[in-house]
C-alpha cells in the first residue's frame, strides 16, 4: 500500500477540521481536490489526526517533520475541544502554539503607568490625555488608502533591496468594518495577498508604518509568498500552501510581523518619515505627530496587556466589565476602544491568539538577536518553529 503524501493528509485534515470550525484556514493556494469539507465527526478526526502524526515521524528532512509534528500536535489540542475534552486555558495556549502564556505583573504595570504620568501633557485621567493625543494624528477615512500605498510602496523597495522579494508577488488593499481586528492580510495564494484596514475605530497616521509592515512588507504578504516561492515551488512542500490558525506556525508569523518594521527601517528614519512626508501628505501638525509617536513609545510596554486581559477573561473566568475596566486603565483606552480589544479576545477563533503577538515578537526577536544579519531573512524562508527559534537562541547565547 503506498503511504499518503504527508501534505494531502495535512491539508486534508486542516480542511475537514475548518467544516467544524470555519477560519480555522486562514488561507489556501494548493489543490483543488484536497478540500473535501464533508462533515466528519470529531472521534474519527482524532484517529486521522494521530495517524498522520504517526506517519509524519517518517519525513524527511528533519526540518519538515518538526514543522509537520508540532502543526500536527496542535490540530489535536483543537480536535480535543470539538470532541467535548475540556483543558485549562494556559493549556490550551500551550498546547496551540508551543509558547508560553505570560501578562504582565501589577508591579509592570503601575510602572509603566507612572512612567506614562510624567510623559503624557496635561492633568486629569490618563486614558483621556491618551485620546486628546491621538485625535490629532487621525489619518481621515478619504487618505487612508492613499497613505497606505505611499507607505507599502517604501516598504516594499526596502524589503526588496534587503531581504529580496519572489517574482510575481503582490497584494491588493482595502478597508472593511465590523472586524474584531485592527489590520489583516488574507493569504490567497499564487503568490498574493489580500490586505484589509478596518475602519471601525479612528485610523491614527503613527499606527500606519507598522501595520502595513505587519501585514505586508517584509511581514505576512512576504513570509507567505517568500515560503509559497521557495517550500511550495522550489521544495515541493504544499503542507506549505496552507496557513492555519491557532497552530504554532501564527507564533512564528505574528512574531515576524510584529518585528516586520525593524528589519527594514530604525525607530530615527520612522519618526523621521512619520514627521515629515507622511505628515505633510496626511496635512497633520508634525509637532502632534512626534508627541504621539513618543507616547506610544512609552506605551510599548504595555504591550501584553490584552494578553494579561485574556487571562483575566478566560482563566480567572472574571467579568467582562472589570476586563473592559483593565482594559482601559491599562491600556489607555476609551470605552469604545476597549470594547474592540475585548471582542477580540472574546472572539472564539482568537481567544487564545492573542499570545501570539507578545510572546511571538519575544520569541524571534531572541532569535533575530542571536542570529545575526542573515536571521530575518531565514524566518521568511524557513520552516521553522517555535522550538526551533528557542534552540537557536539559547544556543547562541
Amino acid at each position: 500500500m503506498t503511504t499518503p503524501d504527508p501534505a494531502e493528509a495535512y491539508v486534508r485534515l486542516a480542511h475537514a477540521i475548518d467544516a467544524h470550525e470555519e477560519g480555522f484556514i486562514d488561507g489556501y493556494g494548493g489543490p483543488a481536490d484536497w478540500t473535501d469539507r464533508t462533515a466528519v465527526a470529531p472521534t474519527e478526526l482524532r484517529e486521522h489526526a494521530r495517524r498522520l502524526l504517526d506517519d509524519v515521524q517518517a519525513v524527511q528532512p528533519p526540518e519538515r517533520r518538526a514543522f509537520l509534528d508540532v502543526q500536527v500536535r496542535a490540530m489535536l489540542v483543537t480536535i480535543d475541544r470539538l470532541c467535548g475534552d475540556t483543558r485549562t486555558y494556559r493549556d490550551e495556549v500551550r498546547g496551540l502554539f508551543d509558547v508560553e502564556p505570560v501578562g504582565l505583573t501589577q508591579d509592570e504595570l503601575d510602572a509603566a503607568l507612572d512612567t506614562l504620568e510624567a510623559a503624557l501633557p496635561g492633568t486629569g485621567p490618563l486614558p483621556a490625555r491618551m485620546e486628546e493625543m491621538r485625535s490629532r494624528v487621525v489619518v481621515p477615512r478619504e487618505r487612508i488608502l492613499e497613505l497606505a500605498q505611499t507607505i507599502l510602496a517604501e516598504l516594499r523597495e526596502r524589503t526588496r533591496t534587503r531581504l529580496g522579494l519572489p517574482d510575481g508577488e503582490d497584494f491588493s488593499i482595502g478597508l472593511v468594518t465590523d472586524r474584531p481586528w485592527s489590520g489583516y492580510n488574507w493569504p490567497l495564494g499564487n503568490l498574493r495577498s489580500r490586505i484589509d484596514i478596518n475602519t471601525d475605530l479612528p485610523v491614527l497616521l503613527t499606527n500606519l508604518p507598522d501595520l502595513l509592515a505587519h501585514e505586508g512588507y517584509p511581514g505576512h504578504h512576504t513570509e507567505h509568498a517568500s515560503k509559497e516561492a521557495r517550500l511550495v515551488r522550489e521544495l515541493g512542500w504544499r503542507e506549505h500552501s496552507l496557513q492555519l490558525l491557532n497552530t504554532p506556525e501564527c507564533a512564528v508569523s505574528e512574531g515576524i510581523a510584529m518585528n516586520a518594521l525593524r528589519a527594514v527601517m530604525d525607530a530615527d528614519e520612522e519618526l523621521d518619515w512619520l514627521t515629515g512626508d507622511l505628515a505633510a501628505q496626511a496635512s497633520l501638525d508634525p509637532d502632534d505627530v512626534r508627541a504621539y509617536a513618543h507616547a506610544a513609545r512609552v506605551m510599548d510596554r504595555l504591550r501584553a496587556v490584552n494578553a494579561s486581559a485574556a487571562l483575566m477573561l478566560h482563566e480567572q473566568q472574571r467579568p467582562e466589565a472589570e476586563v473592559l475596566t483593565f482594559l482601559e486603565t491599562y491600556n489607555l483606552l476609551t470605552p469604545e476602544r476597549a470594547r474592540q480589544s475585548l471582542r477580540f479576545i472574546s472572539n472564539p477563533t482568537f481567544r487564545a491568539y492573542t499570545f501570539t503577538y507578545a510572546a511571538g515578537r519575544e520569541l524571534v526577536g531572541d532569535f533575530l538577536a542571536a542570529g545575526g544579519s542573515g536571521a530575518f531573512g531565514r524566518l521568511l524562508r524557513e520552516p521553522l518553529t517555535p522550538a526551533r527559534l528557542r534552540a537557536e537562541a539559547a544556543h547562541a547565547g
